[in-house]
């Protein structure tokens, strides 16, 4: 029920970038840019200033943010509690996953939530963490799902469970004959990397760093913004993969694969993310729950 204009404004906003909002809404950027001359006009002020290809909030446009994200926020409980009044859990269900959550452990878990409440409209939106974090943040997604730590202060924060990420390469590859491989023996093979931004790179990074290695000293050999895509390359023997054991279980099973543990072991806790602030709905709720209990389920196995 909330004005469509304030609801691209808020966006813009939060993103400092009408092609940003743009992406964030799945609207076209001229579409967003003429929402905001129309909430300018209707205000008879400017809500933001642009200049060398930067925006920024005037005084006027802080102040329309503040009321904005309360009434953004109401609104949205309004039509939760109402249709919460029929005593059903159903309706539009905005979930957003880093792409190896989203590839390998939430289709199921989906599948199996909108068997059990069939009302449900399930939509996944699949990026890396730091852009799920970033949408959840602007409240265009319900619920994230993400593999590295919030830097988000105004999210919630809950663990799921834990994922081991491990050296994947090819049977070939010189790493697949030992037992286990400490940070210090990486620097002398060929690495494929997940692209800036991805949760499994980040915290990579930190575990290497923590462990003495230099990343600088590594030898990348190419960047790749799919687990999918990465598994491919690694198959090829190109180089080897850090990623999560979860990932590659079909392809351990296939033999087109190795798995070999680091040394210390590389573990993460998987997290959900919602605002802090936000009303949560009885849908939300219900799938906090299912795949919380679904996902400790399934790394038990």
């Amino acid at each position: 029920m909330a004005d469509r204009r304030l609801q691209v404004f808020h966006a813009v906003a939060k993103q400092l970038s009408f092609t940003k909002a743009a992406e964030v809404l799945f609207m076209t950027q001229p579409a967003v840019t003429f929402q905001i001359k129309q909430l300018e006009e209707h205000f008879n002020t400017r809500l933001f200033d642009r200049g060398h290809g930067r925006i920024s909030l005037t005084p006027a446009g802080e102040l329309v943010l503040t009321y904005a994200e309360k009434i953004l926020g109401l609104s949205g409980e309004m039509d939760v509690r109402l249709s919460e009044m029929t005593g059903e859990v159903g309706g539009s269900l905005l979930v957003g996953a880093s792409t190896t959550i989203a590839e390998f452990l939430l289709p199921r878990i989906l599948g199996e939530f909108k068997a059990k409440y069939q009302n449900v409209k399930p939509c996944l939106v699949v990026a890396n963490s730091e852009s799920i974090e970033t949408r959840v943040a602007e409240h265009t997604i319900d619920i994230g799902f993400i593999e590295s730590p919030s830097h988000q202060p105004n999210l919630q924060t809950e663990i799921c469970c834990e994922d081991e990420l491990q050296i994947i390469c090819s049977p070939k590859f010189p790493l697949a004959r030992m037992k286990e491989v400490t940070p210090q023996q990486l620097i002398e093979y060929p690495f494929v990397s997940r692209e800036p931004g991805s949760g499994t790179r980040e915290f990579t990074e930190v575990y290497l760093q923590k462990n003495g290695v230099n990343i600088d000293h590594m030898m990348p050999v190419m960047e790749l913004g799919s687990p999918l895509a990465l598994l491919e390359v690694v198959e090829t023997g190109l180089g080897y993969a850090i990623a999560s054991r979860t990932s590659v279980l079909k392809a351990l099973r296939l033999g087109d694969l190795v798995s070999i543990p680091l040394k210390p072991r590389l573990t993460r806790q998987l997290s959900m993310v919602y605002p802090k602030e936000k009303f949560r709905s009885r849908l939300v709720t219900a799938f906090v729950d299912f795949s919380t209990e679904k996902l400790k389920e399934y790394k038990s196995k």
